[in-house]
């Protein structure tokens, strides 16, 4: 076939395709028009997911006649003062918008110009442009698409269903009006109206944080640490949510850079590694970030839709968000959220949950639900001895003990002063004004984390000579990745030799903890150097595996549930949790503990 010049209108519905995807493409482009006017309010109003009609309306400087008629033509714009794409302000500046959409839709634009006399309506449908008229207005724009994809009707059988389409609608909306809390927003149906949002004061920090509530849920407002770093030019500032505050996707991730909501990989991943292993896995933080970097040092001119980027210093930006998510992280110390409490309080005032179970199945049933939810996958219980805690000389099997003075001030401590061991498995203490219930494996296995990850920054872990080594017996492959990372172990503690083909001599382990079993220690070691590897945190992110062998080490070192304590064992872990970061969740993202406030107990039982 001979080679063909294709006519216009094909080629601009061809280029239509990389701008308008769906709906929400129509939508994004248009707010960011209207921001990049000026405009302090935003209306949008979307009907049949979109696809019926699109109505955006703002209080911008608006367009006045000559350019409301060029603004439809392809690549014609007024953000590009120049030919300089490497200092981009605006988020818009390709001049595609406008003409893509007229091309696939029916579109009309009705706009005042600052200071002009009089209102003008221009339409395209389907790419063909009609004249300009005059038009009743009294400031800024109104633009209308209708009939989205009429002119491609094969792009109408790849859309969702409405709900998806509007669902997708009230995202973009969200995540402009997150960028921009100064400009006042509002989204309906046509009918009914289901985002409001009044425009903040000035001052991210101080007044940005009630816009985000609004968007990300009260939990997040309650629970959301301030976060906030520069580094040479860069800058970033926001809000993150408590590592026990996570979602099952990262849809509420919110991220932001020079004003442009985005959804990089780049930054993406920083956000998954700054939050390591205090997230469960599979499992996404809630936050909002703020990122500034000097124009000239990001492409946005990577994709049409602009929310891919390029940095000219990725490593920068990286150094930057990790460090200061981590400071923000490290400060809220042991704080979990309070969600869990209150969603605790919810389980508890269901009918199902009040019935009266025959003897003997509470215990069993709590017993299968500890062992399948607060376990980590593969680690076995140990009759043998664990790590003993700090300043702690010996275990102890009697959980009673005489009050002392110290024990009648405990309460004022953040976790309180231990009253009960539940289950040899939970431990209840008491603050003013709650009853706090920990998890004594989940909590012990972070301070062991924490303390050998200190250890191993600040020296080296401590070794202990086993007086008859231990020889283990395994399948050749796991011996085979034990030895090949003989070294890495080696540095935190445990020192390895083949013994034979199919087995593994341990000759020191890591002081810290104490008589561990060693067998199962090497069992999940293989699990979680395998794990490290399918993350692609193998040998590229050294500290990352390494994170992950303590982690699993951490687990071994620390107190099981099955183990009674004394009372000063109990007091001594809360006390260590109140002054060790991150104590909030075990190695693995899963809560130590929960707070219930009295006076929620209090309403249970109708006492309020």
């Amino acid at each position: 076939m001979a080679i063909r010049q294709l006519p216009p209108n094909l080629v601009n519905r061809i280029a239509a395709g990389e701008v308008v995807e769906r709906p929400a493409s129509v939508v994004k482009e248009l707010v960011e028009n209207a921001i990049d006017a000026g405009a302090r309010r935003i209306d949008v109003t979307a009907m049949g997911g979109g696809l019926q009609l699109i109505r955006v309306s703002d209080d911008g400087v608006g367009m006045v006649r000559e350019d409301l008629a060029l603004a439809v033509e392809r690549h014609a714009t007024s953000k590009l003062g120049g030919d300089d794409l490497s200092h981009i302000m605006t988020l818009g500046f390709r001049g595609e918008a406008l003409p893509s959409i007229g091309a696939v839709a029916r579109l009309s634009i009705t706009s005042r110009g600052q200071g002009a006399d009089e209102a003008f309506t221009i339409s395209v449908d389907g790419g063909r442009k009609a004249a300009l008229k005059p038009a009743a207005l009294s400031a800024g724009m109104e633009v209308e698409v209708r009939d989205l994809f009429y002119a491609t009707p094969a792009r109408l059988k790849f859309m969702k269903s409405e709900r998806s389409e509007t669902a997708a609608i009230a995202d973009h909306v969200k995540r402009l009006a997150l960028a921009h809390p100064e400009v006042a927003f509002s989204l309906s149906n046509g009918e009914r109206t289901s985002l409001r949002l009044e425009a903040c004061a000035p001052g991210l920090m101080d007044h940005g944080l009630e816009r985000m509530g609004r968007i990300l849920g009260s939990d997040f407002l309650a629970d959301a640490l301030a976060v906030s770093a520069a580094r040479d030019t860069m800058s970033v500032e926001g809000f993150a949510g408590l590592p026990t505050l996570h979602r099952a996707n990262g849809l509420q991730c919110y991220l932001v850079v020079n004003g442009r909501p985005v959804r990089d990989k780049l930054i993406v991943g920083t956000v998954r590694a700054a939050y390591g292993d205090l997230v469960p896995r599979g499992r996404h933080p809630m936050l909002v970030l703020f990122l500034t970097v000097p124009p000239e040092e990001v492409d946005v001119n990577v994709h049409p839709a602009k929310t891919e980027l390029r940095f000219r210093d990725p490593n920068a930006v990286r150094s930057l968000l990790i460090g200061g998510l981590r400071d923000a992280l490290g400060i809220a110390g042991h704080r979990a959220t309070g969600s869990l409490s209150q969603s605790a309080l919810d389980r508890m005032a269901r009918p199902e949950h009040r019935s009266v179970p025959s003897p003997g199945a509470a215990s069993d049933a709590s017993s299968r639900a500890y062992m399948s939810h607060s376990r980590p996958r593969g680690f076995g219980f140990s009759d043998k001895a664990q790590a003993p805690l700090e300043a702690v000389s010996a275990p102890s099997g009697d959980t009673r003990g005489t009050p002392t003075a110290e024990d009648e001030t405990a309460t004022d401590y953040p976790l309180g002063a231990a009253r009960a061991q539940v289950q040899d498995t939970f431990i209840i203490a008491q603050t003013a004004d709650a009853l706090v219930i920990v998890d004594q494996h989940a909590a012990h296995e972070r301070l062991v984390y924490e303390r050998l990850k200190d250890a191993y920054a600040n020296g080296g872990i401590t070794r202990q000579l086993l007086l008859i080594p231990d020889v283990v017996e395994l399948d050749d492959e796991a011996v085979a990745a034990l030895l090949a990372a003989s070294d890495e172990l080696e540095s935190l503690g445990l020192v390895i030799e083949a013994f034979g083909q199919s087995a593994i001599v341990v000759r020191e382990v890591p002081a810290l903890l104490g008589t561990c079993d060693v067998k199962g220690l090497l069992s999940d070691l293989v699990s979680a150097l395998a794990d490290a590897e399918e993350d692609g945190e193998g040998r590229r992110l050294l500290a990352a595996r390494l994170n992950h062998i303590l982690s699993t080490m951490a687990c071994h070192g620390s107190v099981r549930g099955g183990r009674r304590l004394s009372p000063d064992e109990m007091n001594a872990l809360l006390r260590d949790m109140e002054k060790t970061p991150f104590s909030g969740q075990c190695n693995h993202g899963r809560p130590t503990y929960i707070e219930l406030k009295l006076t929620d107990i209090e309403k249970l039982f109708s006492r309020r």
